[in-house]
């Protein structure tokens, strides 16, 4: 009889050992769910801030830079810097009472860089950039009163100045093209006149006096 108690004693506490061991198991799974919970939560937070930054950023710019949509309303300078043509396309700010932007673009590589800077009365003074990022050269310019702009394109270190001398481009007036190898004329030099003499040649030899042209013959001549 006694022998029966010891074993249904030790049933039981074999029992509650079964239990015990099936609750901290349990328990011991709940807490790595909810481990797991808390590890998912901060990873997904990241991932969707993460994607939060990515659509309030700005999109990169792509290069080499093309001519901006932003930009084609604007009105249109035509000329040289230096001694290549360009094409510049400048306007006002929408933010800034005197400020401006653009860009201009080489017409002989298609090359665009972007401009951007301060009107104050008919001075110019504005930086550039040819990845939108970094600064690489800046312009100091007047206008004139026909709405003419020219000056000088220095580095950032204000070195290697070249002039620059552009005129406004009516609305759907095509570019001017410009003179294979010709560097832009200094001091505002007027081109050659319309006649068939050219600069240097010899002078044409001056018709003889006392005759008469024969038969509409020029140099057939009477009277001699």
């Amino acid at each position: 009889m006694q022998e029966s108690k010891a074993m249904k004693g030790a049933a039981k506490d074999a029992l509650r050992g079964t239990t015990a061991w099936r609750g901290g198991a349990i328990m011991s799974a709940a807490a790595l769910l909810c481990a797991g919970t808390v590890a998912l939560i901060p990873a997904q937070a990241w991932a969707e801030s993460d994607a939060v930054k990515q659509l309030a950023a700005p999109p990169a710019i792509q290069l080499p830079l093309k001519p901006s949509p932003e930009f084609a309303r604007f009105p249109r300078y035509a000329g040289t810097l230096g001694s290549r043509q360009i094409v510049l396309r400048l306007g006002a700010k929408t933010d800034d009472p005197s400020g401006v932007h653009g860009e201009y673009q080489y017409t002989d590589t298609g090359e665009v860089i972007l401009i951007a800077g301060d009107r104050n009365g008919d001075t110019l003074e504005v930086e550039e950039s040819n990845d939108g990022t970094h600064i690489t050269g800046n312009w100091v310019g007047t206008f004139a009163a026909d709405g003419s702009v020219e000056g000088d394109r220095m580095n950032v270190d204000d070195s290697d100045p070249q002039p620059f001398n552009l005129k406004p481009l009516a609305a759907g007036q095509t570019v001017p093209a410009a003179a294979a190898g010709a560097a832009p004329a200094a001091g505002g030099a007027q081109p050659p006149p319309a006649s068939g003499h050219v600069a240097g040649s010899a002078p044409a030899p001056a018709a003889r006096t006392g005759g008469q042209p024969v038969g509409g013959v020029s140099n057939l001549q009477t009277g001699e």
